[in-house]
């Protein structure tokens, strides 16, 4: 007997816990029946937007942000056509309404998003097939490694560039340091030609100094050389 009382009382709990385990069953905040007419009304509207090109006419950012999803998907979609097929997960103040459509390209997925009984949200997404998805990804791969690629050849020519400076440096240092030294070279031919002859007068002076220059810059004449005038500093005298 006492076995009996000790088995109904076990039996007694169980059956208390798994009542009260059990969830309180809540009511969605819209029914199915409702969800579903109001996603159809509202793609028509959306779609009729698009179409007429009206939606400067839309001051509800939720509203206008689905206008403007629905218009960049209209060239990979093509015209709307049809509702194939409307997925519901509604609770008591949230839900998301999945409505499946045809377009005369591709078909498209557009999501209604409720929040605190609201609509927040609604998106429009194109579906692509399996092969059209590859061949994207293949895409954004070449042209991602292409890219990196190119960076890279750039970068190793500047670096290449860096072994011509200073030889170009080098060059217009030397080419500096010749002028200078030739110009010295000048000075000093046309000193010591005027220390050991006496010039009888300015043009005697002025050949001289033509004669010099164009020796040094390796001309077989004077022609072109012309002496505007002559300064005497010290013991020398100078050109200018």
């Amino acid at each position: 007997m006492k076995k009996w009382l000790l088995v109904l009382g076990m039996i007694t709990c169980m059956l208390g816990l798994s009542a009260c385990s059990q969830k309180e069953e809540t009511a969605p905040f819209m029914t199915e029946a409702a969800a579903g007419e109001y996603v159809q009304d509202n793609i028509i509207k959306i779609n009729r937007y698009v179409q007429t090109n009206t939606k400067d006419q839309v001051t509800d950012l939720v509203w206008l942000s689905a206008i403007e999803s629905w218009e960049k998907a209209v060239p990979d979609m093509g015209d709307y056509v049809e509702i194939v097929s409307i997925k519901y997960n509604l609770d008591e103040k949230d839900g998301v309404v999945n409505v499946r459509i045809k377009g005369s390209k591709r078909e498209a997925s557009v999501e209604f998003v409720f929040e605190d009984g609201v609509i927040a949200n609604v998106t429009t997404n194109v579906e692509y097939s399996f092969g059209e998805k590859m061949e994207k990804a293949a895409l954004n791969t070449i042209l991602g490694m292409g890219t990196v690629f190119a960076v890279l050849i750039l970068i190793s020519l500047i670096i290449g560039c860096f072994g011509f400076i200073p030889k170009i440096q080098a060059k217009f240092d030397k080419k500096s340091k010749k002028e200078e030294v030739k110009k010295v070279a000048v000075d000093n031919t046309i000193a010591q030609i005027i220390e050991k002859e006496e010039l009888s007068d300015d043009y005697e002076l002025v050949a001289v100094i033509a004669a010099a220059i164009a020796a040094s810059e390796g001309a077989s004449s004077t022609d072109g050389f012309v002496v505007r005038s002559i300064k005497r500093a010290g013991n020398k005298w100078q050109r200018a």
